[in-house]
């Protein structure tokens, strides 16, 4: 783990598990209850595939050694995933029980009781170390697809470099997901495992033109290009620039969810006093409303310019933002924002309703919000300009083109995944591509050297 990266106490207690881990006695309990289906709909509902009735019933049996090398067979983010997947509209939605009328399996939960053990044991994630080869990779972006197609290349011997512009490897698992989801901790003691696999770090190393990308082809035979989405994308109202935070350890102002939610895991922002607004009803604006409740701001009210069943947030995440206590404001969007004379910040809304498709702005329905902190989330910018700046590449609609069965682009130097191609899904969908586009390099290296 970076030496960096100090743990604060206090925002761990703020933000405490969403669920607590299981016990010993009661993981065995509940492995039990798996009918160990034949077809196994949970393992099909899960974008890399997990063997759940294998590893589950590993546990049963008291191997969670078995059952976590089960697991990372297909995963080696297992451990974040058992903490942040959907799995309510994944594997635990797909589980059998359904059909009788009983709870899921909690396979979340038995999935972290594995990975929690492994991790405790301290056993290196390659146990059969395999021939080095010549081929080198980069991976640009340290993220989950990145982490996946190292990890899977390393196990083949491959010499992998990650190439990271902050001074934290993990990608939005470090840095944007919610604490009482995944902690900082968390993320990094998996990227611990997968440097001490051989994966080289680049760290605080930017590739900000074409020229810079290209050169690395004279050092690497294969690039993978995951390097997420870009901003948070802005209101583009008047006085958002005006006030919006230089300086994170100031947090009064405009701050958008992202950079909310990293200044606290990483220790800029330990509390947030007074109201809060949060612009956007997605399951990143529902963190940043929650994760402003705990570190103390109160009133927090989610303004969304849609009605109540629209918000693109799972209801899961909903229904969890309204039991801590976060308002809901619909079908108002923010004009613009001034200062009040006693240094508050005010938000002039208006009413909204659909039309023509549109959203159209109602007259005589102007009101103000006054608050402390304005955070905006209405989701993050593609890279459009910097990717088709680099010309090496197609980009789609935003994304880089990729075939979606190998992560090839249309460049045979060049692979991807994650939400550079899938414009912002799940970590495990970012997993799943990167360990696809592993497999697809190892197959187009060796078809290469059949044909030199």
């Amino acid at each position: 783990m970076s030496s960096t990266f100090i743990e604060n106490l206090e925002i761990r207690e703020r933000f405490a598990d969403l669920h607590a881990p299981l016990t010993a006695q009661a993981a065995v309990v509940e492995s039990n209850r798996c009918l160990n289906c034949f077809d196994a709909p949970c393992m099909t509902a899960c974008p890399t595939h997990i063997d759940v009735p294998g590893f589950i019933k590993r546990i049963a049996s008291g191997n969670l050694r078995g059952s976590a090398r089960k697991i990372l067979e297909a995963n080696v983010l297992a451990g974040s995933c058992s903490r942040v997947c959907p799995v309510e509209v994944l594997c635990e939605g797909a589980c059998v029980m359904h059909r009788y009328d009983r709870p899921p399996i909690q396979i979340a939960l038995l999935q972290r009781h594995a990975m929690d053990a492994f991790h405790r044991s301290g056993e290196p994630l390659i146990v059969h170390a395999v021939a080095e080869t010549k081929l080198r990779v980069a991976c640009i972006g340290s993220g989950p697809a990145s982490l996946a197609c190292a990890a899977e290349l390393r196990r083949h011997g491959v010499q992998v470099t990650i190439l990271e512009r902050r001074e934290l490897a993990g990608g939005l698992n470090t840095y944007g997901v919610a604490d009482y989801k995944l902690s900082t901790s968390d993320s990094l003691r998996e990227i611990e495992l997968i440097r001490e696999a051989g994966v080289e770090f680049r760290m605080n190393t930017s590739v900000k033109n074409a020229a810079q990308l290209t050169s690395l082809l004279d050092e690497f035979d294969y690039i993978f290009l995951g390097v997420g989405l870009g901003a948070m994308q802005h209101l583009n109202i008047p006085g958002e620039e005006a006030h919006s935070i230089e300086r994170v350890q100031q947090p009064h102002g405009v701050l958008n969810a992202l950079e909310l939610i990293a200044a606290y895991k990483t220790g800029h922002i330990t509390g947030l006093g007074g109201a809060v607004v949060v612009i956007g009803a997605g399951n990143t604006a529902i963190d940043a409303a929650v994760a402003a409740r705990r570190l103390g701001a109160d009133p927090v009210t989610i303004l969304y310019r849609r009605g109540e069943s629209e918000i693109s947030a799972f209801d899961f995440e909903y229904a969890h933002a309204r039991a801590e206590g976060i308002q809901f404001l619909w079908k108002r969007v923010p004009v613009a924002i001034h200062v009040s004379e006693d240094g508050r910040l005010v938000l002039d809304t208006v009413a909204v309703q659909p039309s023509g498709g549109k959203l159209e702005m109602l007259p005589d329905s102007e009101s103000t919000l006054v608050c402390d902190t304005l955070i905006p989330a209405i989701g993050q910018s593609p890279l459009v300009e910097l990717l088709s700046e680099f010309g090496v590449i197609a980009i789609e609609n935003g994304r880089i083109a990729i075939d979606r069965a190998t992560g090839a682009t249309a460049n045979p130097r060049f692979y991807s995944g994650g939400d550079c191609t899938n414009g912002g899904r799940e970590v495990v969908d970012a997993v799943a591509d990167g360990k696809r586009a592993a497999i697809g390099i190892l197959a187009a290296s060796k078809a290469e050297v059949a044909h030199a």
